[in-house]
């Protein structure tokens, strides 16, 4: 469960209560949203405040984590500034060949060139749709910010050429 995900689950119920037309329920069914949310957002800047002032390898930890760093985003409390986090989200989806081009926080627009296949996939072309979607996942869980992501894929280095050795073969004279 991600902080995105629950955030469309709940849009989606507070729309099945608009829908019902009864004003009054959907107007506190709202609030209650909103009081929770605040509740849930002071707890999570008390933890911030209490671990990272006593212990930065737990602060850490919980800037590690997916629905960790979610929450705390959606909260306005995350301590790193958006390029450090879209680093972690790269981290964490295993993109640490990739590098950030150009990052426009006003647009919300990322930029990355990730390394060439280096030869060792099966050659369907699969491979690079599924770590475009690794790295379209976690730079929503840890920068939900960044509302479009560009990849450019470097070209492969050219290889020099295999030496070939020739020699006789063994009993030949």
């Amino acid at each position: 469960m991600s902080a995105e995900a629950t955030g469309r689950r709940v849009e989606e119920v507070l729309d099945r209560l608009d829908a019902t037309g009864d004003a009054a329920v959907n107007q506190a069914a709202e609030e209650l949203v909103r009081v929770l949310m605040d509740l849930y957002g002071t707890g999570l800047a008390r933890v911030v405040e209490l671990v990272g002032g006593k212990d930065v390898g737990a602060l850490d930890a919980l800037l590690a984590d997916e629905v960790v760093t979610g929450l705390l985003v959606l909260h306005d409390l995350h301590p790193e500034d958006t390029r450090t986090r879209v680093g972690r989200a790269l981290t964490a989806a295993g993109a640490t060949g990739a590098t950030v081009l150009h990052l426009d926080e006003a647009s919300g627009t990322l930029r990355l060139r990730t390394e060439a296949e280096s030869g060792g996939g099966c050659g369907c072309g699969s491979a690079p749709d599924a770590d475009r979607q690794r790295i379209d996942a976690a730079i929503a869980a840890y920068a939900p910010e960044i509302t479009h992501v560009e990849v450019e894929q470097a070209e492969p280095a050219a290889r020099e050429p295999v030496l070939l050795q020739i020699g006789r073969g063994p009993g030949a004279s």
